[in-house]
């Protein structure tokens, strides 16, 4: 039940939300329990077997926390945090790691040793990582301490219990610990008007691109050869499928809270307009990136330290950062292509400093946004890619490994602009699958780069009425008002959406497979 389907936003939703408001606010662990209720019902919608281990993995790091708080600045919480963070990272490691480990021994030892049939749960990495910051949190501070039923709520709440943003304890609890639990009319135009812009994203922008996407990567599985033009195309195409993707995602996820009465940290600030790669993820995915530099970066020495040092601590975070994403090759050189990157940026950084100049010029702040796109755009081919060959296929054609090749169905090489491409030496080639209209896939991307390069974000379009936890950065002149006007234009924009139900299936959000 994705938050795009039919299911979840004609049946699940309406009656979680009338649900909630039909209890009285008082007492409020009426409101609590339903939404706990509900919540569980979303996970188990995907695979009921797996509500046990969730409800084990809470129990237990509730327990461990509750020991380290009576026993307070005893020996012995050392020893119970340590068993604590060890067993969620074996609980992750056995779903999600086993495999990979197996394959690299096997390869070491240059034996088979099998592969287990391992079904990876549903938000095991984001629901962990939840909970392994709220030990590390409760060990620093051991005067933590929270209901059961507010802990319980705060991991399991759906809006964010599949694929985030990956919230901190003292963020959302303390809005579930109040007295009464509500949400006023603001919340509710609010949250509809995110989710809405959300859904847009992914239906109409992300899904669209999706089969071209797929298209071009399942011909280098198969061994195809690509042109050229499709290599390129293919990964800006994805580039911009996972950017909509997962910033709908992330404006759905807040919209739903704010149903609720609920404040969210913000996860997604158009990345794609940072001027440098560390800038980048400050931008993408900030909540993990929060979580990886407030528990794994710092504790390593985070910049204070030697230059040596600093360098190894962003390849080792970054490492893992892909690691986290998948279990496979494509994922750790990702991550370690971005440690790199970093290393690179903030080098450059030291340089410019110590040299005394002043590059706060905007042509120079356009090629570094152009600059930080095109290396993101390079490793999001190894993110993509089911296996390295796959990777080195797709990345050998874009360097022109093959030669500058075109498919004829791209444009006639006899007139305008094919006459153009065949002067600056682009071979017209037959083509390799089949695209319903390269014109049509062009207008799109062309209407995509610019929304995500021009356009002000969700934050900023709804910046008056404060719709995460964190003010909007950078202030947009455009903005969208919670009135008749923009209400009747979002509400004609979702019979679009309306349209796509009956045309084809909704698809996972591409967050969801880790």
């Amino acid at each position: 039940m994705f938050f795009s389907s039919w299911q979840f936003i004609f049946v699940f939703l309406p009656v979680a939300v009338l649900g909630f408001f039909l209890l009285p606010p008082r007492p409020a662990w009426l409101r609590k329990a339903w939404l706990l209720l509900a919540s569980l019902c979303f996970y188990g919608y995907w695979k009921v077997e797996y509500i046990p281990l969730l409800l084990f993995s809470i129990g237990f790091n509730y327990t461990v926390a509750e020991i380290i708080t009576r026993h307070r600045h005893r020996p012995i919480t050392r020893v119970i945090f340590v068993l604590g963070i060890g067993l969620n990272l074996l609980l992750l490691g056995y779903y999600k790691y086993t495999n990979f480990i197996l394959d690299l021994l096997g390869r070491a030892t240059q034996h088979d040793l099998g592969r287990f049939d391992i079904i990876l749960p549903l938000a095991i990495s984001f629901f962990t990582f939840t909970q392994i910051g709220y030990l590390a949190d409760v060990y620093r501070n051991q005067s933590l301490h929270y209901r059961f039923l507010d802990y319980t709520l705060f991991v399991v709440f759906f809006p964010h219990l599949i694929a985030g943003p990956i919230v901190r304890h003292w963020e959302i609890i303390p809005q579930f610990a109040e007295r009464n639990l509500k949400a006023n009319r603001t919340d509710i135009g609010l949250g509809l008007a995110l989710f809405l812009i959300g859904l847009y994203k992914k239906v109409l922008l992300a899904d669209s691109v999706a089969g071209y996407v797929s298209s071009v990567y399942g011909a280098a599985e198969q061994g195809l050869n690509l042109t050229w033009f499709d290599a390129w195309l293919g990964t800006l195409a994805f580039a911009l499928q996972i950017y909509f993707d997962f910033s709908g995602y992330s404006d759905m996820a807040i919209g739903l809270a704010r149903l609720f009465g609920i404040k969210f940290p913000v996860n997604f600030d158009s990345p794609y307009q940072a001027a440098s790669i560390t800038e980048f993820w400050q931008r993408w995915h900030i909540t993990l990136t929060r979580f990886l530099r407030e528990y794994l970066y710092f504790p390593l020495g985070g910049n204070r330290c030697s230059p040596a040092r600093h360098m190894l601590n962003l390849m080792v975070t970054m490492l893992l950062s892909g690691l986290w994403h998948g279990a496979g090759w494509t994922f750790v050189i990702w991550g370690g292509l971005h440690g790199m990157f970093l290393v690179v940026a903030h080098r450059w950084g030291l340089f410019v400093k110590t040299c005394g100049w002043r590059l706060n010029r905007w042509w120079y702040r356009s090629l570094s946004v152009a600059l930080t796109f095109l290396v993101a755009m390079f490793a999001w081919v190894l993110f993509r890619a089911p296996t390295l060959p796959v990777a080195a296929k797709v990345l050998s054609t874009m360097i022109g490994r093959h030669g500058l090749t075109m498919s004829q169905e791209v444009t006639n090489p006899a007139k305008q602009p094919g006459l153009l491409w065949a002067q600056l030496g682009v071979h017209f080639v037959p083509k390799t699958f089949e695209v319903d209209s390269y014109t049509l896939l062009l207008e799109l991307l062309l209407l995509m780069l610019a929304i995500a390069f021009f356009m002000p974000n969700s934050q900023q379009l709804l910046a008056a009425y404060a719709p995460a936890l964190e003010p909007a950065q950078r202030p947009a002149r455009l903005r969208l008002t919670l009135g008749l006007r923009d209400g009747l234009f979002l509400g004609g924009i979702f019979f679009c959406v309306l349209r796509s139900f009956y045309a084809t299936a909704p698809s996972p959000f591409l967050y969801f497979n880790f």
